[in-house]
């Protein structure tokens, strides 16, 4: 080994206990609750195959979470450095996969989207690698473009031009949600890095422009919208999901009904271990268990902004953009989800990070958490090795 693999080798790693007791918390509620949401869902098809198990979304779910952290194992090893200098790659890779998910035979089909590829029985949503390979593309783009980000407005151009690339892949398959996140990382991150507020306001209010005329001209996301501002117009059809919701809340009022005595998932609310795991929450744990949900999100969001706010004092900007990215993501997409139930938003296919079941995003969330610790280790290195000496050793050399 080389003495430089061998420095690197020897380099101690330095976890951030608040993160890993916030995300520690948000992958076990996550998953009690998957597992109090889904127990009924194997039933039928076990009774029909002559075994009885209702452990298999469970199972399946824990499995998730144990590649999840096999993965973010080795993610968390990858230097930043190395991360910058694959960036492009890494975005261009997650545009091939949108193309390739899109092709007949290949992409797998669930309820009208085509999101997904089947890898060794998993089903990898590829729009959550393409958000993970957004926040570090656009995280060296500003660090290399930063004074032209302040000075030009073509300079918050160019990476919206790629962007728009990757979000039409998206309407293609169709993930609107998925297309809305990847377009507020990148303009999130471009504002951080100091764009003139009057340009950007402009860039903003064209996109929700555009935004909004995608809803317009298309049927199914105008149903959505519609339907967000009256469900009560159509309750058995279009209404249907956002009622089943804001019941669950309705139920669950302050203690919530228990762990596990819930009605409205057996049936009633569609996608409740999945898209709807918020409502549930609500319904068996009531306010409390809500507030702690989004108050342990906020953590998160807290602390990786903090993380960010470390790397950029100790001049490591590369590092403070994929911090600052991470935390767009996370915060925004908890935010969406958690809105889309209570009904302040209209229904969007995106799952809240670290806790709703499938095995693509509880993956990737997991690897994008490991690349938050990879920049508070990297971070807390430099600053002890810039400390300077304790006056008590200095007077005993002098």
């Amino acid at each position: 080994m080389s003495k430089k693999g061998k420095k690197l080798a020897a380099e101690p790693f330095h976890y951030d206990a608040n993160l890993v007791a916030v995300c520690a918390c948000l992958l076990l509620i996550g998953y009690v609750m998957v597992t109090s949401s889904s127990l009924h869902l194997d039933t039928k098809a076990s009774l029909s195959a002559s075994t009885f198990t209702v452990w298999g979304y469970p199972l399946k779910q824990l499995i998730h979470i144990s590649l999840g952290l096999i993965m973010a194992r080795y993610i968390v090893m990858i230097p930043m450095r190395n991360w910058q200098k694959m960036a492009q790659w890494l975005f261009i890779a997650g545009l091939v996969l949108l193309v390739v998910v899109l092709l007949p035979g290949i992409g797998v089909n669930v309820n009208g989207s085509t999101r997904w590829l089947q890898l060794a029985g998993i089903r990898i949503q590829v729009s959550e690698l393409v958000k993970f390979a957004a926040v570090v593309y656009m995280a060296r783009y500003v660090n290399r473009h930063q004074q032209e980000l302040r000075e030009s407005a073509f300079g918050l151009l160019k990476p919206l031009l790629v962007f728009s690339v990757a979000s039409l892949l998206l309407l293609l398959e169709p993930d609107f949600g998925s297309a809305v996140v990847i377009l507020m990382i990148a303009m999130g991150m471009m504002f951080l890095a100091g764009a003139r507020v009057l340009q950007f306001g402009l860039l903003f209010g064209g996109l929700i422009i555009s935004g909004a005329l995608l809803v317009y001209f298309e049927p199914y996301r105008m149903k959505r919208v519609t339907s967000f501002l009256n469900p009560w117009e159509d309750p058995r059809n279009t209404g249907f999901q956002l009622i089943q919701a804001l019941v669950s809340f309705e139920r669950g009022e302050l203690t919530g009904v228990g762990l596990g005595g819930g009605l409205q998932k057996l049936y009633y609310l569609p996608e409740a271990h999945t898209d709807f795991l918020f409502s549930v929450i609500a319904e068996e744990l009531g306010l409390l268990g809500v507030v702690a949900v989004i108050g342990l999100f906020a953590l998160l969001v807290c602390r990786a902004f903090s993380i960010a706010v470390a790397a950029e004092k100790a001049g490591e900007q590369f590092s403070a953009f994929i911090a600052y990215g991470l935390g767009i993501w996370f915060g925004f997409q908890a935010f969406v989800n958690m809105g889309v139930n209570m009904g302040i938003l209209p229904t969007k296919g995106l799952t809240l990070p670290l806790m709703s079941y499938g095995g693509g995003s509880m993956m990737i969330m997991c690897c994008a958490v490991a690349l938050l610790f990879r920049v508070h280790s990297e971070v807390t290195e430099i600053n002890a090795n810039t400390l300077p000496e304790p006056r008590v050793k200095a007077k005993a050399k002098a």
